[in-house]
Formats: structure tokens, sequence, C-alpha cells
């Protein structure tokens, strides 16, 4: 009950996730992505490393500013350029693909090995995410394929990493977000300066939905997320994304008036469909992970009883 609990809160970051198009298309100043990353991420990681009240101490200063430049510096820039390349289906087909990264990256570095139920629940739902987006005009470009694909791995990475490296004794998710946020957000003001020059004036709308961007769609968002990596795989974790995507159409149809095709309809339960399975998956080998490990414990007591016998 515990986990399912965790899964759940954790799956509010994704979801929240999918109200971005919605927002920066009708609150945001147009063209000005690499600038509403800034506005995301900065604001959001001082507060709550003001909230948290702790800065990191030795290691954690680089191992932070890496985090952030993977989870937020170099993957906000790359997914932008992406999605300005490419047609926002394809970007989001990209971005769905992200959980097969992780399954790579979490067997690698973090001896998670994925069942092949799990790789078959990551490459369904990102079948059924491009049944949702992908159009019969849509275009490829091949430096937004780049984009995307380097902005997916950036994103695995720092989860697989995240997890790898934990957290400092003493440490709540709410420092590590703070951290990681912050770091991320200055690394993107360079950038965003050169690509887009000075800031933009802001109107009320605009302050209303970076307001909404900083604390909902990226404080507690991420929070949530980095708190989910700390209590789940790194696999189950990651193969909640494809209900970002899964979102955005459901907000495009209810408040943007987008209409919803058959196919696209069939796509989205393909889609949910795997993200359940994925997370069902994940439970079980969790399950038996455990039943091994408590077999090996158990194990290692009664030879060192027998031991003492002797």
């Amino acid at each position: 009950m515990k986990r399912l609990a965790t899964v759940a809160l954790t799956a509010l970051a994704p979801i929240s996730w999918g109200s971005t198009y919605a927002v920066a298309t009708e609150l945001l100043p147009p063209d000005r992505p690499l600038f509403t990353g800034v506005m995301r991420a900065l604001p959001a990681g001082l507060l709550l490393t003001a909230l948290a009240r702790t800065l990191p101490r030795g290691q954690w200063w680089w191992k932070s500013a890496v985090l952030g430049i993977l989870n937020i510096g170099a993957f906000f820039p790359l997914l932008f350029l992406s999605a300005y390349r490419l047609p926002g289906g394809v970007a989001a087909v990209l971005g769905a693909a992200g959980p097969l990264f992780v399954v790579g990256l979490a067997a690698l570095v973090l001896g998670e090995r994925a069942s092949l139920r799990t790789v078959l629940a990551a490459v369904v739902g990102a079948f059924g995410v491009s049944m949702v987006v992908l159009t019969a005009e849509a275009k490829l470009d091949a430096v937004g394929i780049l984009a995307g694909v380097i902005s997916s791995a950036s994103m695995g990475a720092g989860t697989v990493m995240t997890k790898r490296w934990g957290r400092p004794e003493g440490v709540g998710p709410l420092a590590m977000t703070g951290w990681q946020l912050t770091a991320g957000g200055l690394f993107i003001i360079p950038v965003a300066a050169l690509v887009e020059g000075a800031p933009p004036a802001l109107d009320g709308k605009a302050f209303l939905g970076y307001g909404y961007m900083m604390l909902i769609n990226t404080g507690i968002a991420y929070w949530l997320w980095f708190r989910g990596i700390g209590a789940l795989s790194a696999t189950s974790v990651t193969l909640l994304g494809p209900l970002s995507p899964l979102t955005a159409a459901v907000i495009g149809w209810a408040a943007l008036g987008q209409a919803l095709s058959p196919v696209q309809l069939v796509g989205m339960a393909i889609a949910f469909g795997a993200t359940v399975a994925g997370q069902l998956a994940a439970a079980r080998q969790a399950r038996s992970f455990s039943s091994a490990e408590q077999k090996d414990q158990n194990i290692s007591i009664d030879l060192m009883d027998e031991e003492v016998r002797r």
C-alpha cells in the first residue's frame, strides 16, 4: 500500500509536466523557451533551498551541479530545441522513449535487471504515445531528432545517477531538489542570454504563468519526482513518463478545443495500460528481490548460529 501511494504521488510530476504546453502557449511570451527554462528552475531552486535551510557540503557541490545539469540545465534547452525543430508529436515520441535509456543505464550502473515485461511496457508505452501525438504531416529534422535523443538520454542519466548517489545523510529530497534546480537554472542563464538576448517584458498573464510553472510545474513536481527516485527503482519511476504527453493531449482536448480521433483514444488506452503494466512488473520484481535478499540474510544467520553451536 505504501508503494502504491509513492507511485501515485510520483505520477503527479509527469502529469503536471503535461500542462507545460498549454500554459506556455496561452500565458507566456512566445519564442522564449530558454528564458522560460530559467524562470522555471532558478526561482524554484532558490525557494526550495531556502525552505530546506541546507547547502551542499564537500563533494555534494559538484555532484549537485552534475545532477542539475543532467536533469535540468542540459535537458531543458535540448528539449526546447527539439520542440522547435520538430513537430510536437515527434518530439513527444522521442521523450516517451526515455524509459528505454533508463532501463539500459540502470542495468549498467545500478544493477537493476529489467524483466522482459518491463522492457515491453516501455516499448508499448512509447508506441501508444506515438498513436496519440504523431500526424501524417510530421516531418523529420536531423538536428531536432539528435537534440530530442540527447535530451532523453540526459534526463535518463540524471535519473539513474540521482538513484546511484542517493542523498547525503540527514538531507531530504526537498534540499536535493533545490540544489539541482538552482544548478540547472544557473547553467541555462548564459545560454539564454547568448541565444535570446535580454529578458522580455512581462504582463499579468506571464507572471501568472511563470508563477504556476515555478511552484507547481517545477518546484513541487520535481520534488515529487526526486522523492520517488529515492523510494522506488529508477526504472519504475521513469515508466511513469508517458503520463506527460497523455495529459497534454487531454488538456488540449478539454481546455484548448483540440479534437481527439479514435486512433488517438486507442493510443491513450495503450499507453496508459503499458504504464500500469510497467508498474506491476516493477513491483513484482521488487518483491522478488526483497524475498531473495531476505532468504540470503536468513541463510547467513543460520550459518552464524551453526558456527556458534560448534
